[in-house]
């Protein structure tokens, strides 16, 4: 496996003058049609939203199809209507909508045991589920604090487990650098306000190495 990205690298690919093109393609469908995820956050208000932020939706589970994944039938049955839900929203219920990946008070919510990864750990061991869709439904409820986080990112990154902390890291280092720098492609590519700062990051990544991934023979991202 690859030595994770160093913070100057993760800088280096967000100046790289593809990052704002590649944002604009997939966010707004300049030049061509739009990505399906580029309106993940977007569906039905947002999945963070007061009245249903601790709660699966029908439309929570099309956004996470968006990311070309699918919850099976029987464990969105549970998620919508059974006990899989109301022990994920109990969860959920522990997680403020607006602690944001980076904050102080982030890292107690990731940390194993923590809320967040409990939720993350309840999904996953779902038959069926695994760790790109319970990510990934995490992100649609809590997506200040959870990242899109698939095989290519991590490829791309050079991580493996642990990637919540390893980028929480991240997000602190050289006074967040990271975090402003995130704010300023954001505004260079004029994306929505719903979009945040960890997607701004994920697609960025996602979109350099989604052509090129080789699957586990991959020697990770090849950097400017």
């Amino acid at each position: 496996m690859t030595h994770p990205l160093t913070l100057a690298e993760i800088l280096a690919v967000l100046d790289d003058p593809r990052s704002v093109p590649d944002l604009q393609r997939y966010f707004l469908g300049i030049d061509d049609a739009a990505f399906t995820g580029g309106y993940f956050e977007r569906l039905g208000g947002g999945g963070d939203r007061p009245a249903v932020a601790n709660n699966i939706l029908a439309e929570d589970l099309i956004a996470a199809e968006l990311l070309s994944v699918q919850v099976p039938p029987r464990r969105a049955l549970d998620l919508l209507q059974g006990q899989l839900g109301k022990d994920l929203g109990a969860q959920l219920a522990r997680i403020p909508v607006d602690v944001e990946l980076g904050a102080d008070d982030a890292l107690s919510l990731i940390l194993e045991g923590g809320h967040a990864d409990s939720a993350w750990r309840l999904l996953r061991n779902e038959v069926g589920i695994g760790w790109v869709i319970a990510g990934k439904l995490l992100a649609r409820k809590r997506p200040k604090l959870v990242p899109v986080y698939d095989e290519v990112v991590s490829c791309a990154f050079g991580t493996g487990t642990g990637f919540w902390k390893w980028l929480h890291c991240k997000l602190r280092e050289e006074g967040g650098i990271l975090t402003q720098r995130l704010r300023v492609v954001h505004e260079e590519a004029d994306l929505p306000a719903a979009v945040g700062r960890l997607r701004v990051l994920d697609v960025v990544f996602w979109m350099r190495h989604r052509d090129v991934h080789r699957g586990s023979a991959c020697p990770g991202l090849q950097l400017p």
